[in-house]
């Protein structure tokens, strides 16, 4: 799928995520934002073909998100950055406030964990699969 393409059909995604974060005028909730793209990305990774991308489109659903990203939280704020955010005590409590489902939160702690710690998770799945054989 062309960049462009990408980029349009994620455009109306985000201006939703940005609506949702917003809580008065132009004011964003940062921490609402930060979770709202993070259960994006995991949402688009989960399952790419639902919404008619393959895997290969996915570094470009990534640059699309960063750059959205860097126009509300600052330049130097990313999807990493997101999930750095989620794993923290501060994380923690946003989705607390934000009433996440358990599942919910699983799932931001399960891609957390992928991202920022590639290395310790493969050791965690792998520690996983021993058990289940």
């Amino acid at each position: 799928m062309r960049d462009a393409d990408i980029q349009e059909m994620f455009t109306p995604v985000l201006g939703d995520i940005m609506q949702r974060s917003t809580v008065v005028d132009k004011f964003v909730d940062r921490n609402l934002y930060k979770i709202y793209l993070a259960t994006l990305w995991a949402n688009v990774v989960l399952n790419p073909q639902d919404i008619g991308i393959d895997e290969s489109d996915l570094e470009t659903v990534h640059d699309v998100i960063n750059g959205a990203a860097g126009k509300v939280l600052g330049h130097e704020e990313d999807l990493t950055g997101c999930f750095r955010f989620i794993n923290s005590k501060a994380g923690e409590s946003a989705m607390r406030e934000a009433r996440l489902t358990q599942h919910h939160k699983e799932l931001l702690l399960y891609f957390s964990s992928m991202i920022l710690d590639p290395e310790g998770h493969e050791r965690w799945m792998q520690g996983v699969r021993d058990r289940q054989n």
